[in-house]
């Protein structure tokens, strides 16, 4: 894919896109929302049936237990630049298939490059697979993922902070005690006291 010159242009590929077959079941293109020039990038999966319908992010279930992680940091969905891995809704919320992969994830890396993001927070396994396929760095069993949560990654362009998906509350409430402990570092690396060095 040929770079693209700013995000006005990036956004109007992300919402034509038909690479591949998810593109027929869009009702509403989500696109990334929230502060471009913050340097800190959270990465979600995909947009929800909710999400589809509005075209927004986070508004569904899981966009209400997102917002009450992020009040109890401390933190707002301004202070961060929010988008998918996959541009669109994945029907039952099923992994991405290979082929929606390859289509999707040349938008995120044309949005990291324009971000240059300092610090990028993945929120869930997808998410989290993904920087780690793109910083070559050696990825853990399945189930060992769980460890990397609330944890800093070093990569060569800035630092991954892996999250639960706040999707994780809806089928284990008892997560959210730890979740909000790991959620609370948002705000220390809103505040700038966590840096990538």
């Amino acid at each position: 894919m040929q770079p693209v010159s700013d995000h006005k242009v990036l956004y109007h590929a992300i919402a034509t896109c038909t690479k591949c077959d998810l593109a027929r079941g869009r009702i509403k293109v989500v696109l990334p929302e929230g502060n471009s020039r913050s340097g800190i990038m959270m990465i979600a999966q995909s947009p929800g049936e909710v999400e589809n319908r509005t075209g927004k992010m986070f508004v569904g279930p899981s966009g209400k237990l997102f917002d009450e992680l992020l009040e109890a940091a401390g933190v707002s969905r301004n202070d961060f630049y929010l988008t998918n891995l996959i541009k669109c809704m994945l029907p039952k919320s099923r992994r991405p298939s290979r082929l929606q992969w390859d289509a999707c994830t040349p938008w995120l890396e044309e949005e990291i490059r324009m971000v240059s993001p300092r610090i990028v927070v993945s929120l869930g396994f997808q998410a989290l697979k993904f920087l780690l396929i793109r910083a070559g760095i050696p990825r853990p069993p399945r189930k060992e993922y769980r460890f990397l949560f609330g944890t800093f990654i070093q990569t060569d362009d800035y630092l991954i902070y892996p999250l639960r998906h706040p999707t994780a509350l809806l089928f284990n409430p008892e997560k959210r005690e730890i979740m909000t402990k790991h959620y609370s570092m948002l705000k220390e690396i809103v505040c700038g006291k966590v840096s990538n060095t």
